[in-house]
């Protein structure tokens, strides 16, 4: 018996960090969205991947790097892009092209506006598909402190070590 409550001990302390470190690895899209992103767009976490779109009128570009930020390069990917407009009740497709080292650009006939939803779809070479969800001009709260149990702030950071 002392040998099974032992390692229910082991179990347990070995459990311990990554039940209290699990907060760090949340990607959620609000913890996101308030962290200020690296070209300016809006970032959405994607399996491994981070997902960075930036959409003008009828252009976007995603940039694709890991949880810790390093490029992930595209070649050899494909993409595709839905942007919907709720309000008219339309859709377009937008295929995605690879682009310099780590993008993904596509162009079409289309117009950004606050109701724009667009869901983009990318696989890379030998790694399963993935797709994220942006909606490009939701206001974003970037630099905004986050309250911790103490209630004093803690400026969110983003580092995986």
């Amino acid at each position: 018996m002392n040998a099974s409550i032992n390692a229910s001990i082991i179990a347990a302390v070995l459990a311990a960090p990554l039940i209290i470190l699990q907060p760090v690895w949340a990607h959620t899209d609000e913890s996101l969205d308030a962290m200020p992103s690296p070209h300016g767009g809006q970032v959405r976490a994607a399996g491994p991947y981070h997902l960075e779109l930036i959409a003008k009128d009828g252009e976007l570009a995603l940039h694709v790097t890991d949880h810790a930020g390093q490029e992930i390069k595209t070649d050899g990917g494909e993409g595709k892009a839905n942007i919907q407009q709720a309000k008219a009740g339309s859709k377009i497709t937008v295929k995605l092209e690879p682009s310099q080292q780590n993008m993904f650009t596509g162009s079409g006939e289309f117009r950004i506006n606050p109701e724009t939803v667009i869901v983009v779809f990318v696989k890379l070479p030998e790694q399963e598909a993935y797709g994220a969800r942006f909606t490009p001009l939701k206001p974003r709260s970037v630099g905004a402190g986050k309250k911790s149990a103490e209630g004093h702030d803690h400026d969110l950071q983003h580092q995986h070590h």
